[in-house]
């Protein structure tokens, strides 16, 4: 009888030095990095703090328009997961205040926009670095947030290979240090913060559960979080924040990343350039699970509205904090060359396509997700197939980047 129960315990020490030896490698590579990466200029920071009319749009913008709204904080609110977030919170009610540093990683124009949209729904967007801990701390003062929905990162999994330092500063190192603010907070705010499908790696069991193994990833993306989930593991642990990380599955829809293979592809059929459609070994197809921005939304707002409250005060953990990570997709998996095909019909455009192997980038043949958890504990519920989903992202691609309006610069 003792046998299996000094096995368990071996397996659960190995586990231990396992995550421990994780967080220690990047929290070195944190150090190494920041020397390359400076925070928020002082200046800037300084005509925040002393700005009274920036202060009273954070008050005015962080304040709840229900009896029982929440107060939250969103960090990359001019994203495209954050801007569609922020909109729903605002909506129903809740206060909300969003952070930005606006970096030049695409388009800054379409960031902008966001930003004018947001700006029309009442939400004040604050220009500055998640590593910027005093301005930070300045936000909390002005505004107890509730809860906090960290969608700032670096995204992407091929950038990766061109400016790595860029994914430590902003996945890890931007992370801990609004988990650091966080933790002396009184109280401390609930958090939910984006994963990434993209942790499952090189995972070949399909569907991808939340049960499965994630140290294999396939990216330097993928790793930072998966990092960032052992940072968050930590931060609950030891100071007793609340944590929910999600692990989002391909998003797309209007306002998106010009990163993002259904948005470039769409750019590039209508202007007549050739797209390359890539398949693995033995004509492997490569396929995705898309995941429509409205359903990922409603996950988010669902993982907000189910989260515990923190247990700790000033860093200091009084009782066991929750802690729960999610697979948020459309269950779903499509092959690239169907959602070109129906890019072809939505555009009335013939792509220019040719079939190429897959580089060795970082990406993955597959994704596919097992959202049962989800389903069962966040209500979630996905309802857009994606011949649905991509009709309303091309209106809105020919609305926005009609001749007479906004152009692309990508």
């Amino acid at each position: 009888m003792d046998k299996p129960l000094n096995v368990n315990r071996l397996r659960t020490h190995f586990s231990l030095i396992k995550l421990i030896a994780w967080t220690c490698i990047f929290l070195g590579l944190i150090l190494f990095f920041s020397l390359h990466y400076p925070h928020s200029s002082p200046s800037n920071r300084l005509k925040y703090l002393e700005d009274s009319d920036w202060k009273y749009q954070i008050l005015n913008s962080g304040r709840p328009k229900s009896r029982n709204g929440f107060r939250v904080l969103v960090t990359g609110a001019a994203g495209f997961v954050g801007m569609h977030v922020s909109t729903a919170l605002r909506q129903r009610g809740d206060g909300v205040v969003g952070l930005d540093n606006f970096n030049g990683y695409y388009e800054k124009s379409l960031k902008r926009a966001r930003e004018d949209l947001l700006k029309s729904k009442d939400v004040f967007i604050v220009e500055g670095d998640i590593n910027d801990g005093v301005l930070l701390t300045k936000l909390f003062k002005l505004v107890k947030f509730t809860h906090v929905m960290h969608l700032a990162a670096q995204a992407g999994v091929r950038y990766a290979m061109k400016n790595p330092g860029s994914y430590v500063h902003s996945n890890i190192g931007g992370f801990v240090s609004l988990l650091e603010v966080c933790k002396l907070m009184n109280p401390q705010p609930a958090i939910v913060w984006a994963s990434s499908s993209s942790v499952y790696g090189l995972n070949k069991k399909v569907p991808f559960s939340e049960i499965d193994r994630t140290d294999n990833p396939s990216s330097l993306y993928a790793a930072t979080k998966k990092a960032g989930e052992a940072i968050a593991h930590t931060y609950n642990h030891i100071h007793g924040l609340s944590i929910t990380g999600l692990r989002f599955f391909t998003v797309y829809g209007p306002w998106g990343r010009p990163d993002m293979a259904y948005f470039f592809f769409t750019r590039d059929i209508l202007k007549g350039k050739q797209i390359s459609v890539f398949e693995g070994l033995n004509g492997f197809t490569v396929s995705r699970d898309f995941t429509y921005i409205d359903d990922i939304v409603k996950g988010c707002l669902g993982a907000l509205d189910t989260a515990t409250k923190s247990t700790g005060s000033g860093g200091v953990k009084k009782g066991p904090a929750q802690l729960r990570v999610y697979n948020l997709g459309n269950t779903s998996p499509v092959p690239v060359s169907k959602l070109v095909n129906i890019l072809e019909k939505l555009l009335k455009v013939k792509a220019n396509k040719v079939v190429s192997p897959m580089p060795a980038n970082g990406d993955v043949l597959f994704t596919h997700a097992n959202i049962s958890l989800a389903r069962r504990e966040l209500g979630y519920k996905p309802t857009t197939d994606l011949q649905s989903g991509l009709k309303k992202f091309v209106a809105w691609y020919l609305d926005y980047y009609k001749p007479s309006g906004k152009k692309s610069s990508v």
